[in-house]
């Protein structure tokens, strides 16, 4: 066989063991909108996958499964092993992952064959090894890697926001409850007023307006217990939402937060450390400050494609009885541009994320000190509207011991006591104004402020530390 053929015979056989080394399949994953339905609709507390999520990362111990009571902290978990939004955020890591890989990429050489004619007498093989200059694929290995740093926090984020959203409906739920404890309480005191009105009327000892006004104040009480009955049946399915579950997966489960009522203090929260948080460790603020060195190592890859790329490779000519080994090489040649458009754009663009830096580290002060200024008005109602109650409560059992001792009526003491049902429901209200106000405060800061901080498990920049378990949905 002559030497040309020889040659020939091995290149391709080089190539194509080449083209065959590894080569990925396509793996088919349909999705069944029924099958997908039918594994949302069963999705319930008592899950065994959430039972491991919940010991693995709940900073106590568990008590036995499946719980009989769901707080603040364990609903959390919940929402973010079910949650649909945690595992859009997580793909996208993904993807933000695997440009890492691309980045890291180097290019493939190329094969080149040219029959001559008449064939076989003339032939021409060439191989290209494509050469990178300047550095370029290590900062695109770091652009890529900070891009990937900016998906990563974007997943806290996503848990941040999940969390927060869990902890509104909770609350919702939780005061709507409460409401409806006390309205039903004050129905129960005004249907007791009724009845001794209606004695006294059958006596005479008091006139039949007074009467008409009590059973008027009942109505409006018993109207105002089925809309709040509406509500808690609007902020339960609203919970369910919020944790990734239907409303029939919260059947039999206690819901409690017990601690409503316990809110730091004003001395705990001083402004320069709110202020600082904000700044330096909110999670917006981290991603944008990847971002901007995301963008700065973009412009140095424009930068570094002023410098040409070239190819190098041997080459095979053949001409019958003639045939030379060669070694060419190429490179494109900046005469007519230096990539001065890219480089421009590059430079825009990293000044772009540098004022997207600024203007999220503004909002985050700005966000801070109105929510804590908020916060610090909310607190200072709640304190003082313990007071009235607890003046009320002495009158209350005043009356109780006037009463028993024969001194006052038992009308007395009810008016006292649906007095004290209206002083109740202020302090309820402002309860749900101050944790509302810590609600937006943490938000502001990205980070748990109430009682129990260091055993909360929706410290939400978890998911931007290594090594942390995400969830298995």
């Amino acid at each position: 066989m002559p030497r040309w053929k020889e040659l020939l015979a091995l290149l391709f056989l080089l190539s194509f063991c080449a083209a065959c080394a590894k080569v990925q399949a396509y793996h088919p994953a349909p999705i069944a909108p029924v099958a997908t339905a039918r594994r949302l609709e069963s999705r319930r507390l008592s899950d065994p996958g959430l039972e491991r999520f919940l010991r693995a990362n709940l900073h106590r111990s568990l008590p036995s499964w499946p719980l009989r009571q769901w707080d603040l902290q364990t609903l959390t978990l919940a929402a973010l092993y079910f949650n649909p939004q945690i595992a859009i955020a997580r793909e996208q890591l993904a993807v933000a992952r695997g440009a890492i890989v691309t980045a890291a990429e180097k290019p493939n050489p190329t094969f080149k064959l040219t029959p001559g004619i008449p064939s076989p007498y003339l032939l021409n093989l060439r191989f290209r090894f494509p050469i990178e200059t300047h550095g370029r694929r290590k900062i695109r290995i770091e652009q890529a890697q900070r891009l990937s740093s900016a998906a990563r926090i974007a997943v806290a984020q996503t848990e941040w926001s999940v969390a927060s959203g869990l902890r509104k409906a909770l609350l919702a739920y939780e005061m709507s409850k409460r409401l409806l404890m006390l309205n039903q309480g004050t129905e129960s005191n005004e249907k007791r007023r009724v009845t001794l009105l209606a004695a006294l009327v059958k006596e005479g000892e008091t006139a039949r307006p007074a009467l008409e006004a009590a059973q008027l104040a009942l109505s409006n009480t018993a109207f105002s217990i089925r809309l709040e009955e509406g509500q808690v049946a609007a902020a339960r399915a609203a919970l369910a939402g919020a944790i990734g579950i239907p409303v029939a997966g919260l059947d039999g489960v206690e819901l409690a937060w017990p601690n409503l009522g316990d809110l730091p203090s004003i001395a705990s929260l001083s402004p320069r450390r709110i202020q600082r948080e904000a700044v330096l460790d909110r999670l917006d603020v981290r991603r944008a400050l990847e971002q901007y060195a995301a963008a700065d190592a973009a412009l140095r890859l424009q930068l570094a494609r002023q410098y040409p790329n070239f190819n190098i490779g041997p080459g095979y000519s053949y001409s019958d009885p003639y045939s030379n080994f060669t070694i060419p090489f190429n490179i494109i040649l900046p005469i007519r541009n230096r990539n001065q458009g890219p480089i421009a754009q590059a430079e825009a663009f990293r000044k772009e994320a540098a004022a997207n830096f600024l203007a999220v580290q503004a909002r985050a002060i700005a966000q801070s000190q109105q929510a804590l200024a908020e916060y610090r008005a909310a607190l200072a109602a709640f304190a003082e509207s313990s007071r009235p109650i607890e003046t009320q409560q002495r009158r209350i059992r005043m009356g109780e011991r006037m009463l028993a001792a024969g001194e006052s009526g038992r009308l007395q003491v009810n008016a006292l006591q649906l007095e004290g049902a209206v002083y109740s429901a202020q302090q309820l209200q402002t309860l749900g104004s101050a944790q509302a106000a810590l609600g937006a405060l943490e938000d502001a800061v990205e980070r748990p402020l109430g009682p129990d901080v260091s055993n909360f498990p929706a410290r939400a920049r978890m998911a931007a530390a290594p090594g942390r378990k995400e969830s298995g949905r």
